[in-house]
Order: C-alpha cells, then structure tokens, then sequence
C-alpha cells in the first residue's frame, strides 16, 4: 500500500564437485554443438512459423532424435509450445515459436541463505532452489555451492546448462563497477575484495554479473511492484544493514564506486554506538537487525535461533501489541525517517518502498517513519512523494536479477 504525504528447503551436499570452466563456447565442444543445432532449429521456427518436428528435422538436417532432444528443451525453457496433430494421415507434434530462445539464472546470495531462480527470456521463472548456507564465512566455498544449486535447479528443470545465457548474482554489499569487487563495508566482510562475477562465471562457464542486491530489487519493484509508474524511486532493504537501490530518470544510479545508496552509513548521531564501519551514531545502528534485537527486554521468550528469525517474531510481537517491540519498532522508523528525509532532499524521488523483515510491521514503521520526514524533509520534496513497503518482499533481488539477466539478451 502507497501513501502520499498531501493526503491522497534443509542444507544438502557441498556442491564442490560443481563443474569448473567449461570453456562452453570452444569450437566442437558439445555445448557449443548443442547451442549451434539449437539455432538452427529455431531460425526455422522464426522464418517458416509452426512446424512439425518432422519438418524441423528434414529443413535442419539433423536427426529425428536430435529435433526431439532440442524440442525437449526449448518446451522446458518456455520457448516453444507443442501440440498434438497429424501430417500425411500419421501423428505428428507441431511446435510453435513462443518467445526468443535463452535460459536466464538468478544467484542471490542471502544473510542465512542461496537461493537459485531460473528464468526465461523475459525473465519469467521457470524454477527455483534454495539451501540454508552461512554465505558469509567463506566467498568461494559460497560460490561453489552456488554453482551447485544453479544446475541442480537446472537439471530438476530439465534444462541444459548450454541454453543458459546469462546469470545474474545478487550480493548484499557494494560491488564496484571497474573490477567487480565487493566492498570492505558490506554484511559480508569476508568477502571484501572478492570477485562474485568472475569465481561463478568459472564454475559455470557462463557470463555472469555481480549486483548489489538493493540495486536489483529496485528494478523488479520498478518493472513488477510497488513502485510501477515511478521514475525517481529510493527502494530500501532493511536487515542486518540498510541498504538502498536509487533510480533516478529512470536509470539505476549506482555512483563512481559502487556505493551509492549506503543509507545505513548516514551518520545520526556522532556520540551514539559505533558502526561497523567506524563512525558513531549510523543510521545502520538505529535500525538494523542485530541492533534492534539487543534492545529486546530480557522477559522476551523468542524461540528463533537466527537473528532473522528472531526479528520475524519481534514484528510479529508487535502487530500483536507487544509494547516493548512496538517501541522498538516506532525508534527504528523514527530514524530511518530521519535517514530517508536526507536522501528526499538530495534526489527528490517520486516513490519511496521499504522492504525488508522489518517492513512486515507496516504502518507501526511506517507512520513514525513519515512523521520523522515530515520534519526533516522540503515540503517541495514530499508533496510528490509517496511511502509503501515492497510488492514482492523477499523476492524482489531475485526477480531483480531474473529481470536484468534478461534484459542483457536484447
């Protein structure tokens, strides 16, 4: 819901038997043989509309098998469709050209968890995996049981790695433009200096792009959700940290260095706790996960283990009447409307979504919130703006990157 402010599965094995370099697209190697007949079969698709897989095999030269093996595979992608019907008086199946070829993959490397989503070329999806991993405690044990995950989402599919053209791997961290590399101050701090794009990429032999994942949630909110219509969007992803994926004019602005939209690094208070990333008094320290659940009374009987977890049934106290987590709902949108109100004043955005666990307690944020901007921001800046919580929660970094992996395709 918008308001404007004018009134209107378990851990299974490791993975590290994942493939390496493929070198998918070395000339005879059965990947590129396979993408080559499948071409063909499409080109036929595209020139001569609905054909029988017999035709298919006569126009393409290739064998009866070979047409119903790519057949196979196009149908499981969402490429194709196929009909029963009958030519020269025998049984046949027609298939029919649906949309371009092309398999897109979404990595998001969450706090607790890999999730993998498969995707179509329009970066609908087709299936998903996910495994409970500690993704913070090794980068590259991360990716390996990434590249995992990515083909046993694949293979439960029925999809060939070699239809994949793209994948996109969300990270909760800045990541810099010219090199790849994940920023120092992230919720991964392990993985600073590490190159998401390029460890996958290796393992998978396929293109990959690494991406903050507030950046990507910000445009599946754009294209799909909450902020559908908007050109100058701020999207907000609270949890450990706070971060923020920006678009401006209708493009994702980013910044020279990757670190635009660190909002948790705002400063708030420069006698408050320390950050982690050494200033005092981060908005980061007002609302983040792990902040919010110290300050949880000791007669609180949570019996999550998981910080995310625990947070869930904080809010979850809350919306119930819980008065100690209301108050520590109310503090946390207090300040981050303070935070929010000098990113209102910098970009003058349209739309404001906050997403997140913390945003499933609705308006008991989102009121003290809109209060803390209604002192802090130009009243020029909020007559336009409007403030809701995220249409696809959880799920908006991965179709993010679904949608950006598929729009690398046109």
């Amino acid at each position: 819901m918008l308001v404007t402010f004018d009134g209107t599965t378990p851990e299974r094995a490791d993975g590290d038997g994942a493939r390496g370099d493929r070198g998918r697209h070395d000339p005879g190697s059965q990947s590129a043989l396979r993408e080559a007949n499948q071409r063909r079969v499409v080109d036929v698709l595209r020139r001569d509309g609905t054909r029988t897989q017999a035709e298919l095999a006569r126009a393409t030269g290739l064998s009866a098998a070979s047409v119903s093996n790519i057949v196979r595979g196009l149908r499981a992608a969402g490429t194709v469709s196929v009909r029963d019907t009958s030519s020269n008086g025998r049984r046949a199946r027609a298939v029919t050209l649906l949309r371009p070829p092309g398999t897109v993959v979404a990595v998001d490397f969450g706090d607790d968890r890999i999730r993998v989503a498969v995707g179509d070329s329009e970066g609908n999806v087709l299936a998903r995996e996910a495994i409970a991993y500690e993704v913070a405690v090794d980068a590259g044990r991360a990716v390996r049981r990434a590249a995992w995950l990515t083909e046993t989402a694949l293979l439960g599919a029925r999809i060939d790695l070699g239809t994949v053209t793209s994948v996109v791997a969300s990270v909760p961290g800045p990541i810099a433009p010219g090199t790849g590399e994940v920023g120092a101050i992230s919720c991964l701090p392990r993985w600073a200096g590490f190159r998401p794009a390029k460890a996958l990429g290796e393992r998978l032999g396929v293109p990959v792009l690494a991406e903050n994942d507030a950046n990507l949630a910000v445009v599946a909110e754009r294209e799909l959700g909450a902020a559908r219509g908007a050109d100058h969007v701020i999207h907000l992803i609270l949890g450990e940290g706070v971060g923020a994926g920006i678009v401006m004019s209708g493009r994702l602005f980013r910044g020279a260095g990757g670190t635009a939209g660190e909002i948790g690094h705002i400063g708030l208070d420069p006698r408050g706790q320390v950050c982690r990333c050494g200033n005092r008094g981060c908005l980061e320290t007002f609302v983040g996960t792990g902040y919010l659940l110290n300050m949880l009374p000791r007669t609180h009987d949570l019996a999550a283990s998981t910080d995310r977890a625990l947070l869930r049934e904080m809010v979850a106290s809350a919306r119930e009447g819980d008065p100690g987590s209301r108050r520590i709902v109310a503090e946390a949108g207090s300040a981050l409307g303070q935070g929010v109100a000098i990113m209102a004043n910098l970009f003058n955005p349209d739309r404001v979504v906050v997403g997140g666990d913390l945003a499933e307690a609705g308006d008991l944020l989102l009121v003290p919130m809109r209060r803390s901007m209604e002192l802090g921001t130009l009243g020029g800046a909020l007559a336009q703006l409007e403030l809701g919580t995220s249409a696809l929660g959880e799920d908006a970094s991965i179709r993010g990157a679904l949608l950006t992996a598929a729009h690398s395709l046109s």
